[in-house]
């Protein structure tokens, strides 16, 4: 791997994207950077800065309900929550706050909510919060989970995502592809820095990384 640097968000400069170039694989694909969110996720203060950034996507006449966290976002869904609150968005919730909730992955690889979980997504109004978006698989299934559990999606927000769009919706993310522009996403069947025969360098999920 390469030595990591930083890009800052053009909204705040207090929110810092730490990247590492190399050969990494995920689940889904071989990526050219490892996207190095550790302290946005887990520490208060850069959360904070996150949640308040990703707001003012959301206008008072859009009302939320859920905010359903991907890629361990609990810390900034919370503040997003809070933000949006304080900002005016309504809640249509019996007490007039926003539930944070996570999906489970089930053995299949489906994205599930358990009984005790499912009425904070029925008829309810969804706000998506992912950490990446590369290939758009798994927003893709989370979105086919909260329309089958029969909630209605009023928005997505990421902090860095490689798509402006997905089923017609906008992704609102805090980093793009062209604050990392030499940023890439291969199948692993099909991987062009395989092919050139460069070892991966570490396995990578929402948690972390894992160097070979």
């Amino acid at each position: 791997m390469e030595a990591m640097y930083k890009i800052y968000s053009k909204a705040d400069e207090r929110i810092q994207l730490k990247i590492i170039p190399g050969h990494f694989a995920t689940t889904q694909s071989h990526t050219t950077h490892y996207l190095d969110m550790t302290t946005m996720k887990a520490r208060c203060s850069e959360a904070q800065y996150m949640a308040d950034v990703m707001a003012v996507n959301y206008e008072v006449s859009t009302p939320i309900d859920t905010i359903i966290c991907l890629d361990g976002t609990e810390v900034i869904g919370a503040f997003l929550a809070e933000r949006l609150r304080l900002g005016g968005v309504v809640s249509m919730n019996a007490h007039q706050t926003i539930y944070i909730v996570s999906p489970e992955i089930n053995h299949a690889g489906q994205l599930v909510f358990r009984d005790n979980n499912q009425a904070m997504i029925k008829d309810k109004n969804i706000l998506i919060l992912a950490g990446s978006i590369s290939t758009g698989q798994t927003l893709s299934n989370m979105i086919q989970s909260i329309l089958y559990y029969g909630g209605k999606i009023r928005g997505i927000s990421a902090i860095f995502s490689t798509a402006d769009k997905i089923a017609g919706m906008p992704i609102h993310s805090i980093f793009s592809r062209h604050d990392i522009p030499d940023y890439d996403t291969y199948p692993s069947t099909d991987c062009p820095i395989c092919k050139a025969g460069k070892r991966i360098d570490a396995l990578v999920s929402s948690r972390g990384y894992s160097r070979i």
